[in-house]
């Protein structure tokens, strides 16, 4: 078969597989390990997959299991899944004859969901400066202060920065330490350009776009998806930091014994964190049951479309909130700024709610007969697979290789987007010129 027959969902799942497949078979290299040894198959598949999908889960320490080798093929794997296997070769084509076909830009839309055909180009420069500005400017920071603030040896304080700023700006939550970075929760000269650079990466290419376009301009004419996903992402980060930091303020195994400043920063990092980026400031096995759900909440929402960010997305659950208010109001158009809101757009975040909900319940459903651990940490580990969050409360290495396949399933649906999956499944779609009848079945 051609790959010029294919849809482009289905080039953007074999792409994906592709690049997970080529991971694997070099961590499984004797270089790749810190020993010198070879790696076991579905150790080198889960990190393969962990990395490309931008998710952080690991079944090993990526500190001290893997070589130097090992540690940077890993980074070059969530530097690929966070920019995007299309994104990525259209801009080799770029770099190669300046122009973009056609066919490509369509490829590359589907990746990217820019807004028009002719967005394409545009969002192609932004995702490339963006993220090589973004990751130099963090490694620099990072670099200055566990060189002169800790006092590492510079190439080693080099490669620390270097390798949390690609990890922190593709929200891939892969740490080169087994506490994450929660040796440094007190310590706002790291865990603040590792925010920033999080909710950067998250915000996804498009608003980012928009904010480069409008930039300077008094009153910035920003769409509606834009404002959504900004303001939406401003309200789950300080709504997530306050609850956060009220259920565990007094827990000895989180926030209670620090001082108050450090609660602060390490809840805001917390909740930061929670919504796709996977590093951790506090002991998350530690966190009240009251964090955890709040952390379920957060990590199934995620970040902004067509960014690092996994979840649902935020824009996806204020369309579905609006739609709400709209019914309640007894509205027939679902409105916000003086805009309708169409219902296939409507349609389509109600489908990724339904099938997002319905991944995590089968996935639960399959893993629990193999388990004996507490429910709720079961359903902690399988949305943050679903969601490419990465945090863990420290069972992943104990699940059972089937639930470990089952994990490594729901990080490639999270990443490449489950409807996304299902179009690339579903080849034989056709539109039909005729309609049925209209009949309205009972609800509630």
């Amino acid at each position: 078969m051609k790959i010029d027959t294919l849809h482009s969902s289905t080039i953007l799942v074999l792409s994906f597989l592709t690049v997970i497949l080529l991971g694997t078979g070099l961590l499984m290299l004797p270089l790749s390990h810190a020993k010198g040894e070879v790696t076991p198959f579905l150790t080198a598949l889960f990190t393969s997959t962990s990395a490309v999908c931008v998710t952080g889960l690991v079944v090993v320490d990526t500190g001290t299991y893997w070589s130097g080798a090992g540690q940077g093929i890993i980074m070059a794997l969530f530097q690929l899944g966070g920019f995007g296997m299309m994104t990525s070769a259209t801009l080799m084509g770029l770099l190669v004859s300046g122009s973009i076909r056609l066919r490509t830009q369509r490829l590359l839309q589907a990746e990217t969901h820019s807004l028009a055909l002719g967005d394409v180009k545009s969002v192609v420069k932004v995702v490339f400066w963006v993220t090589v500005l973004t990751e130099l400017v963090l490694a620099a920071v990072l670099t200055l202060r566990f060189g002169l603030g800790y006092g590492m040896p510079w190439t080693e304080a080099l490669w620390h920065g270097l390798f949390h700023s690609v990890s922190a700006f593709n929200n891939a939550g892969f740490s080169t330490w087994s506490d994450s970075v929660m040796r440094y929760v007190g310590d706002a000269y790291v865990l603040v350009p590792l925010m920033l650079a999080i909710v950067i990466g998250g915000l996804g290419f498009p608003v980012l776009q928009e904010l480069m376009v409008e930039r300077g301009q008094r009153k910035p004419k920003w769409s509606m998806h834009a404002v959504l996903t900004i303001w939406g992402s401003i309200a789950l980060i300080l709504g997530g930091a306050l609850i956060i930091f009220v259920t565990e303020m007094d827990n000895p195994k989180t926030l209670g014994p620090m001082a108050w400043a450090t609660k602060g920063l390490a809840a805001m990092f917390t909740s930061v964190s929670a919504r796709t980026a996977g590093f951790n400031a506090v002991d998350i096995g530690g966190l009240t049951n009251e964090s955890l759900a709040l952390h379920f909440a957060l990590m199934f929402i995620g970040g902004g479309s067509a960014g690092t960010a996994g979840g649902i997305k935020v824009t996806t659950f204020f369309v579905l909130v609006l739609v709400v208010w709209s019914e309640i109001r007894g509205n027939p158009d679902v409105e916000f700024r003086g805009r309708r809101i169409a219902e296939p757009v409507q349609r389509q975040a109600l489908t990724v709610v339904a099938l997002g909900s319905a991944t995590i319940t089968l996935a639960m459903l399959l893993i629990l007969p193999m388990t004996t651990l507490p429910y709720e940490k079961v359903l902690f580990e399988v949305i943050s697979a679903f969601a490419t969050v990465g945090l863990s409360t420290g069972i992943t290495a104990e699940l059972a290789p089937g639930a470990q396949f089952i994990l490594i399933a729901l990080m490639f649906i999270g990443r490449v987007g489950v409807v996304t999956l299902a179009v690339a499944i579903a080849t034989n779609q056709s539109r039909r010129n005729y309609r049925y009848p209209e009949e309205k079945p009972i609800v509630g």
